[in-house]
């Protein structure tokens, strides 16, 4: 993948739809059926040769760009802390998993379980969300430190739930993938913001992506 604000920027906004969609389910039980499937079949797509081909275009970052934009703009005392962590705690897990071969293995097989399921189901069916959350129970949960989720214990407590943000914590690890591979970094994260945010800016102009 190309080093680029373009290429990163996306990954970012893939991330920071992940982690938004987590907060979103932990306190209301509900998040926008769009951008959850985006982040879901992003997951699924293993050999894709470019971040179009992984998120597909058509809006399903709009989401993503929105909030990027907004966190990134904000002081760090008037940002949503909630996201912030999420984000940060993904891509340190992102980090860790690095080092962790076998562990990136026992992931690869259980996205792939998770495609087969797709022959019969649709990617955002609770069966392969099951399966998803499985897969990051098994392998990432295990890594540690565990991203601890705030939210409604009400929501929390609900199967479906606990299911689908496992999926979007998968799913945002699967984005800070993507943002390394872009060159991205903690310091292009915390100097490189004004491109970032151009860059945002510029999608969210032409009608998203």
């Amino acid at each position: 993948m190309e080093h680029n604000s373009y290429n990163r920027t996306l990954a970012l906004a893939a991330l920071f739809q992940a982690a938004s969609l987590v907060k979103s389910i932990a306190w209301t039980g509900q998040c926008e059926p769009g951008p959850f499937r985006t982040c879901v079949t992003s997951i699924l797509s293993l050999e894709a040769d470019s971040i179009e081909e992984i998120y597909g275009g058509g809006g399903g970052l709009t989401h993503g760009l929105e909030v990027l934009s907004t966190q990134i703009d904000k002081s760090p005392a008037r940002a949503d802390m909630d996201i912030t962590r999420y984000v940060i705690g993904l891509m340190l897990l992102e980090r860790k998993l690095q080092g962790r071969p076998e562990m990136i293995e026992r992931i690869r097989q259980g996205i792939e379980s998770a495609r087969r399921q797709t022959e019969f189901f649709t990617p955002d069916h609770e069966n392969v969300i099951s399966g998803l959350a499985q897969t990051y129970q098994d392998s990432i949960s295990q890594i540690g430190p565990r991203i601890i989720v705030n939210g409604e214990q009400t929501h929390l407590s609900d199967s479906g739930n606990a299911a689908r943000i496992r999926a979007l914590l998968l799913a945002g690890i699967r984005a800070a993938v993507l943002w390394r591979q872009a060159g991205g970094n903690r310091w292009r994260l915390l100097f490189g913001r004004s491109a970032i945010l151009r860059e945002a800016h510029a999608l969210l102009s032409a009608g998203g992506y």
